[in-house]
């Protein structure tokens, strides 16, 4: 399975959060000591010794996090968040769009002021300056429009398809990418060639996810003609952007999608069901963000705020039971709880009385909190096995980053 790692802190003491990319069901939650490489790595040696197989990690740079994966995990392979990796830029360009706003404002008062002039002298003078506000109005204007379209054409570029459905490749999406950063540096912007620095050194990091790509589409390749798979391509590039879509773009997404898959069944006939899961099967597997894992830190924030931070083991495993056993109420899991994605075992019971029922198997003279946090899956379960993906797999009801300006790439995570 495919790893998704974070930290969030209880006042001083870190908690190490590790989830399955897929089912987003905790597999370990861990209130430590400190965030080094190896606690990090115990943290994995023990998911290990549990029967779990990590093929990849996505995080973000965290140094002991990422230093402790590699240590305990050396078969598998670190995907960046593409996220974290941009989110300077966002931020930047969200600081040139306000400044923008505020030069707007400053040039609409210099033209009032002018208009109330009454004198020639105070007539010059207030016109000198609207002329002033005038210039530095255009100049905020054209910054934040420069840097706001090539973000866009970047989050463009990082999407796993292109507008006719062709799969990218490592080297295209690269040399794109490369293109695009070279742009930035001549928007008349002191702060980007700073915040450029950085990501230039990590493109190689940044594409990683376009290698799983190109042998994901080697192997649909053997069973299914290309243009088949452009269109399941374009499908499930709708079916994910329709989840992060409000109103008549999530219309859109929706139709597109419909679109795709009707054009596919025409030309499969009754292979068309067996060809879609595989295809969707192959591209839900790949990962390129780990935004998913900050929707169980939105989950354990408000008991750390309402205990001030002064939070026990137990508690932990009390969330990660509810988490893992409560049914989705929207999105594309909805209906389903995580663990039921991840064991492929439908649950027969509400996650409370789930609790219950634990404990009286386990201790019925134990406290209410749930003992090992590892052993708590279906009853009965000798193993864990990774869950077919069903149809309906989507985006969850609570996403932890659902307003961060880079809606297009956390689709496509999901």
């Amino acid at each position: 399975m495919f790893y998704l790692s974070d930290e969030v802190f209880a006042i001083r003491h870190p908690i190490l959060v590790t989830i399955e990319a897929q089912s987003t069901a905790i597999l370990k939650i861990e209130l430590a000591s400190d965030r080094s490489a190896e606690t990090w790595q115990a943290h994995f040696a023990d998911l290990g010794a549990h029967r779990f197989h990590s093929i990849g990690m996505a995080s973000d740079r965290g140094v002991g996090l990422t230093a402790g994966y590699r240590a305990a995990c050396q078969e598998g392979f670190w995907v960046c968040d593409q996220f974290h990796e941009f989110q300077d830029l966002f931020h930047r360009c969200h600081q040139l769009q306000r400044k923008a706003y505020g030069a707007i404002g400053k040039e609409i008062e210099a033209a009032e002021k002018f208009a109330n002039a009454k004198s020639e002298a105070n007539l010059q003078k207030r016109l000198k300056q609207y002329e002033q506000a005038r210039q530095a109005c255009e100049q905020a204007i054209a910054r934040y429009d420069q840097l706001d379209l090539l973000l866009h054409l970047l989050s463009e570029t990082l999407h796993f398809c292109s507008d006719s459905g062709r799969l990218r490749t490592v080297e295209a999406v690269g040399s794109d990418v490369s293109v695009i950063l070279s742009l930035m540096p001549e928007i008349d912007d002191e702060k980007l060639p700073k915040l450029l620095k950085p990501i230039r050194s990590h493109l190689d990091d940044i594409c990683v996810p376009f290698r799983q790509v190109e042998s994901m589409h080697a192997e649909l390749l053997e069973c299914i003609p290309q243009p088949i798979i452009d269109a399941f391509v374009l499908a499930w590039h709708h079916d994910h952007l329709s989840y992060q879509s409000h109103g008549k773009k999530k219309h859109y997404h929706r139709r597109e999608c419909e679109y795709w898959l009707d054009f596919s069944e025409a030309l499969l006939d009754e292979q068309f069901d067996g060809f879609k899961v595989l295809a969707f099967e192959k591209l839900d597997a790949i990962v390129k963000a780990s935004s998913l894992v900050e929707m169980v830190n939105s989950l354990i924030r408000p008991y750390l705020n309402s205990s001030k931070g002064h939070i026990t083991q137990e508690t932990l495993n009390l969330i990660m039971f509810y988490h893992n056993h409560r049914r989705y109420k929207g999105g594309k899991r909805q209906g389903k709880a995580p663990i039921e994605l991840l064991t492929g075992e439908v649950l027969e019971a509400d996650w409370v009385d789930l609790l219950i029922q634990h404990k009286q198997e386990t201790s019925p003279d134990a406290a209410v909190a749930p003992t090992p946090s590892l052993a708590l899956v279906p009853h009965g379960h000798e193993s864990i096995r990774q869950a077919e993906t069903p149809a309906n797999h989507v985006a969850l009801e609570a996403n932890a980053d659902s307003h961060h300006p880079w809606q297009a790439v956390d689709a496509e995570a999901a």
